[in-house]
């Protein structure tokens, strides 16, 4: 393959409440990335689970790390038996640390994590924006109520296929982030997410377009799919819930797609195709560099107004 381009995968799934199982799905899917000759393969916001609501996000949270260690694990064990390296970026939730506690606050965090073909954690970005929102006609969700949001812009890394600014779901709405890991050097924006179907029918690929668009970047979007399980009869049991506090069905818009720094779709999921989908694409470099030469936004930017 040519050094302009480079093979990304990005992976769409329906997670449920049993980590297990998600488990199996991520892992089959990077096994699948790796024989289509993927660099990196991207999964949506949440992979690990989605829960009824923030008694059991809590809940399941405490489950998270050794999802996370298992995960670490697999992706040594595939690259070892395929001798083929690949990168994974997966959105994951974490239980809070015992300063969190300390200082009263109970809430998960959620988090995108970067492991490297090694099992390596290079980055770990904690979710700036909380998706607390009223949607007309829709859902009403407030994250904050179980996610404690972040406080730091992530670092760019350097990947495979080039130099990476993370993001997650909600984040995409504030273009003046997406903004910024362009002035801090990203070819690749991604966006992994859980977008609702109301919000997602309405703004995803807008959004997804105009970001790219924005900062002339490469845009991933993954995206959860479908109408979750989120059934989990043991937490139940254990706290003798009953149906009439569980918090309503959650479906995701699923959609996932590849975008190219003019604004078009590379790549997408099929819409008319249920159950976990790896969409690939080659991330074509030299129309990169062509666009910002052709139309140097980032050198045109009026910084001595705007800041």
């Amino acid at each position: 393959m040519s050094n302009n381009l480079k093979r990304v995968a990005i992976a769409q799934l329906c997670s449920s409440a049993d980590l297990a199982k998600n488990l199996k799905v991520v892992k089959e899917l990077i096994f699948k990335a790796i024989q289509c000759e993927a660099d990196v393969v991207f999964f949506p916001e949440a992979s690990d689970y989605l829960s009824q609501n923030p008694l059991h996000s809590k809940y399941l949270a405490q489950k998270s790390p050794q999802f996370i260690q298992q995960l670490r694990s697999d992706i040594t064990d595939l690259v070892r038996e395929n001798s083929r390296n690949i990168d994974v970026s997966i959105g994951v939730h974490l239980p809070p640390t015992d300063q969190d506690l300390f200082d009263g606050n109970d809430r998960v965090k959620n988090v995108l994590l970067y492991i490297n073909y090694e099992g390596k954690i290079l980055q770990e970005y904690q979710k700036l924006h909380l998706f607390d929102v009223d949607v007309p006609n829709g859902p009403i969700l407030k994250e904050s109520k179980s996610v404690q949001p972040g406080n730091a812009i992530p670092n760019i890394i350097e990947t495979p296929l080039g130099k990476l600014g993370n993001a997650i779901c909600y984040d995409i709405r504030f273009p003046e982030f997406s903004l910024k890991l362009r002035s801090m050097g990203a070819e690749i924006l991604c966006f992994p997410s859980a977008f609702t179907t109301k919000t997602g029918e309405a703004h995803w690929e807008l959004l997804g377009r105009a970001r790219a668009v924005d900062t002339q970047c490469f845009v991933i979007m993954s995206g959860q799919d479908g109408v979750h399980d989120l059934s989990d009869l043991e937490w139940e049991k254990q706290l003798h819930v009953t149906n009439s506090i569980k918090s309503p069905m959650r479906e995701s818009w699923g959609h996932s797609m590849i975008i190219d720094p003019w604004g078009k779709i590379i790549a997408h999921a099929d819409c008319q195709k249920s159950g976990p989908q790896l969409i690939v694409a080659n991330l074509d470099y030299e129309l990169l560099r062509k666009i910002r030469i052709s139309m140097p936004l980032s050198n045109q930017r009026r910084n001595d107004l705007f800041h």
